[in-house]
């Protein structure tokens, strides 16, 4: 039921850039430009002297209403709009789905702010207490994944199941990847075009490029021709350092829900890869090893592999995953 091409969704309602977008190729940084595949909402949010909004997506069931739910946490170089596929999949099965783009991300805010996993975690249930949510499944992909985890350890009464699906996070990145300072970090978050970003994407997210992940370049890139692009590296600059000080890898074995963690064997992600040599490159970041580790440190913890997928299973292996997830669940 789910073998349709991946992007179908992407292509026909995600990612509908206006004309003048296209010809310009820009994108603001708040992604006004870019159509979600469904209605997006703003919760308002008040921190360190600043009035900020949260956007998000809360889809109902299409299917008959099981009375459950999953919210989705995206990873630090996307926004909701790359859910479509498994909002579509869930929804039809019956569950309400709730998407948040979280704050620095996405439609919301930019804020300059101490960025916080223990932060977004909090604003992340208010939302949920907002919409009258008592308790979630949480889901998270590579950031979000780590986002995911402190939720569970902060909220564990309100986390039904955890999914995490190739975090970030797996390794203490202090132990290895050489201090650069969030100052160091923003200048390198500016030189970022179309062709460096493609070039990472293809190196380091997926076994075998495909054109349809030119769609994500093209939200990733198009910012970086916006005449804010210095307030938005300056934000990535800061979730870095935020990923880089704040390890959830000591604390796996404190989490008391059911988990499930779903890894594309050939994924090598590492934050700061960049700073590694080939050898260090060679010897971190793999998730064939990671995910066994991991799983063996999470009490009860369940693990599904992927053959054959890199860093975002739920576009690259839909299918799988999708049953997977929805058999997990």
């Amino acid at each position: 039921m789910f073998r349709r091409s991946v992007f179908t969704f992407f292509i026909s309602a995600i990612l509908c850039l206006s004309a003048s977008a296209q010809q310009q190729d820009t994108l603001s940084i708040t992604l006004e430009n870019v159509t979600y595949p469904y209605p997006v909402k703003f919760l308002p949010i008040q921190t360190e002297g600043q009035d900020l909004r949260m956007a998000y997506m809360d889809v109902l069931p299409t299917g008959k209403a099981n009375g459950r739910t999953v919210m989705l946490f995206h990873g630090k170089n996307f926004g909701g709009y790359y859910w479509a596929d498994v909002i579509k999949a869930l929804t039809g099965r019956g569950f309400r789905v709730v998407v948040p783009d979280q704050i620095g991300f996405g439609k919301s805010s930019k804020p300059f702010i101490h960025y916080s996993f223990h932060q977004m975690a909090a604003w992340n249930k208010l939302l949920l207490d907002g919409l009258g949510i008592p308790k979630a499944n949480i889901l998270g992909h590579s950031m979000g994944g780590m986002l995911a985890t402190r939720f569970a350890l902060m909220y564990p009464q309100q986390t039904e199941k955890l999914l995490l699906e190739n975090p970030i996070g797996l390794e203490d990145y202090r132990s290895f990847i050489p201090y650069t300072s969030t100052s160091d970090q923003y200048q390198n978050e500016l030189k970022a075009t179309a062709e460096s970003i493609k070039q990472y994407y293809k190196s380091s997210y997926f076994v075998a490029w495909k054109p349809e992940y030119d769609k994500l370049v093209s939200v990733a890139a198009g910012v970086t021709n916006s005449a804010d692009f210095p307030r938005y590296a300056k934000v990535a600059a800061m979730t870095f350092t935020m990923i880089y000080e704040q390890p959830v890898v000591y604390e796996f074995q404190h989490v008391t829900v059911p988990t499930i963690l779903f890894i594309g064997k050939e994924d090598h992600t590492i934050v700061g890869k960049s700073l590694l040599s080939q050898q260090q490159q060679n010897q971190y970041g793999q998730y064939k090893v990671l995910g066994k580790q991991t799983a063996a440190k999470i009490p009860n913890a369940k693990l599904i592999e992927f053959d054959g997928a890199g860093h975002i299973p739920h576009l690259e292996v839909p299918t799988e995953f999708l049953v997977a997830l929805l058999g997990g669940l």
